[in-house]
C-alpha cells in the first residue's frame, strides 16, 4: 500500500507543468504553442528565455529531488529511487497538461541530486562541456545520460543506483527519438544562448 501511495504522491508532483506554469504567469506565454511545443525546460528557454528557462530547469530537477526525497524522510518502507521514477513518468505524460510533458531529463538529473550529490554535479558537469562544445541540448542530454550511468559505475555507487539510471538513460533516449533523426539529417536546432 506504501508504494502506491508514494507512488501517486511522486507521479503528482512530476505533473506540475513548471514550464507552463511560468509562460502563463509571468509572460502570458503558453510554451505548448511555441518553439517545439515541449514542456521541458529546453523549450522554456527557447520560448521564454534564460531567466524562465533556469527557473523551470530548476523546478523540474526539484520534483524529481523532492519525490525521492519524502519517503527517505518520512521512512518508508519502500525504495525512494523507485518511487522517485513516477516524478520522471508524471514529468514526461502530466496528467495536468493532457499527458504531454517533456524529455524526463531534470526530473531523472534530480532523483540522483536526492541520493548523490557528487553525482549530480559530474552529471551537470558533462552536460554543460558537451552543450558547449555542440550546441545540441537533445545530444549534451542523451550524453550525459550514459555518462551518468558509467560514472554511477566507477564511483561504485549501489546497485539499485546505477539500474535505475540504466532505465532512466534508456527512456532518455527513447523520448529523443525524434531528435536522433534530425540530429543526423542535420536539420536538429543549436542552441544560440551559449
Amino acid at each position: 500500500m506504501d508504494y502506491l501511495i508514494f507512488a501517486i504522491i511522486s507521479y503528482l508532483l512530476g505533473s506540475i507543468p513548471s514550464a507552463l506554469i511560468v509562460g502563463k504567469s509571468i509572460y502570458n506565454i503558453d510554451v505548448r504553442q511555441h518553439g517545439s511545443g515541449n514542456l521541458g525546460a529546453t523549450n522554456a528557454f527557447r520560448v521564454l528565455g534564460v531567466k524562465a528557462g533556469s527557473i523551470v530547469t530548476i523546478a523540474d530537477i526539484l520534483k524529481g529531488t523532492v519525490a525521492t526525497i519524502i519517503p527517505i524522510l518520512l521512512a518508508a518502507e519502500v525504495y525512494p529511487l523507485l518511487i522517485g521514477l513516477f516524478a520522471v513518468l508524471g514529468h514526461t505524460y502530466p496528467i495536468f497538461a493532457k499527458f504531454k510533458g517533456g524529455k524526463a531529463v531534470a526530473t531523472s538529473g534530480g532523483i540522483i541530486l536526492a541520493v548523490s550529490p557528487l553525482l549530480f554535479l559530474i552529471v551537470i558537469a558533462t552536460f554543460i562541456i558537451t552543450l558547449y562544445i555542440s550546441k545540441y541540448v537533445s545530444l549534451s542530454s542523451m550524453v550525459t545520460g550514459l555518462v551518468s550511468v558509467l560514472m554511477a559505475f566507477l564511483l561504485q555507487e549501489e546497485i539499485g543506483l546505477i539500474v535505475i539510471m540504466s532505465v532512466l538513460a534508456i527512456f532518455v533516449l527513447y523520448r529523443h527519438s525524434e531528435n536522433i533523426k534530425r540530429i543526423k539529417d542535420k536539420t536538429e536546432p543549436k542552441i544560440k544562448w551559449m
